[in-house]
């Protein structure tokens, strides 16, 4: 690990973390506080994927939505308005938007064949993105003069990586430039973030071998075909098997690669000092247990 001492920590005059966990679980949250406090450069993978890996994609496909508008067909064909999307760190709507769900189109689905060439950009794109972070370290400094970074990670970052590989390229690149750092949910977290996402499901981004087999078993189990399904029904179906195949991923890749932080802690910064400590006392456990 970069840092393999709370006193290595606390002394280092760069501080570089990245921070993974399932969505929910204040990645954001906290990646959004160091950076208010000034030092901190805060690198999101999400946005960096919206704005320089699918960009064109997104915007295309809003291209494609308005050019059946006979209206809005003109004005693109003619050049007088421009459509983009507005990405922000706290708006990333238009890629979970673009990734779309499977399903009946009549209910906002798409054909299973479009929904997984739209997941392979995705993971092209996040496997790239999360690869920049040594450059953006680099840009954060050089050309800004911020001592720390943050990495705040999709909660998918671990559907990309063989955290039992010692020479995995992604989980390579990352600890040697920063900390990784896993914010671990208990139960509760869990069946909490199982109500929010059955309140209102959200695209997500799932590995291949893991979306193939939830989506034969559901449509055997409903006994129904594939342009019948109804989209929101199968990610709320496929939600939490999505958390259980998941948990074992962040525990391995923390176990391996990092320190293990829990979210009940992390929960509790409400500062940039309350961060060092809470990592701190992170490496000390894991020091203590090597």
């Amino acid at each position: 690990m970069l840092y393999r001492s709370a006193d290595q920590w606390r002394n280092a005059p760069q501080k570089r973390v990245v921070l993974f966990a399932m969505s929910g679980l204040g990645k954001t949250h906290v990646s959004n506080l160091l950076r208010d406090g000034g030092d901190w450069f805060h690198y999101s993978i999400d946005y960096r994927i919206g704005t320089r890996y699918m960009g064109e994609y997104i915007a295309d496909n809003a291209k494609r939505h308005a050019m059946q508008v006979p209206f809005l067909r003109e004005l693109l064909m003619s050049d007088s308005i421009y459509i983009g999307s507005n990405l922000s760190f706290d708006n990333l709507t238009p890629v979970s938007t673009y990734l779309g769900k499977p399903g009946d189109p009549a209910r906002g689905g798409m054909p299973m064949a479009e929904y997984q060439r739209r997941q392979d950009q995705f993971r092209r794109a996040e496997m790239q993105a999360l690869l920049d972070t040594a450059y953006f370290i680099d840009r954060a400094q050089d050309l800004y003069g911020y001592p720390h970074f943050v990495c705040d990670t999709g909660g998918s970052i671990c559907e990309w990586v063989e955290p039992e590989n010692p020479a995995d390229p992604i989980l390579t690149a990352l600890s040697s430039v920063a900390l990784m750092v896993w914010i671990r949910g208990t139960e509760a977290h869990t069946e909490e973030l199982i109500r929010r996402f059955d309140r209102a499901p959200k695209p997500m981004a799932y590995q291949p071998e893991f979306l193939a087999r939830v989506w034969s078993e559901y449509l055997a189990q409903k006994g129904i075909a594939e342009d019948k399904v109804d989209p929101d029904a199968f990610i709320r179906w496929t939600y939490a098997q999505a958390l259980a195949h998941r948990q074992p991923r962040y525990e391995a890749m923390a176990s391996r690669w990092g320190v293990t932080v829990e979210a009940s802690d992390m929960a509790s910064v409400r500062s940039a000092a309350d961060f060092d400590t809470v990592i701190a006392n992170a490496l000390e456990r894991a020091g203590q247990s090597a």
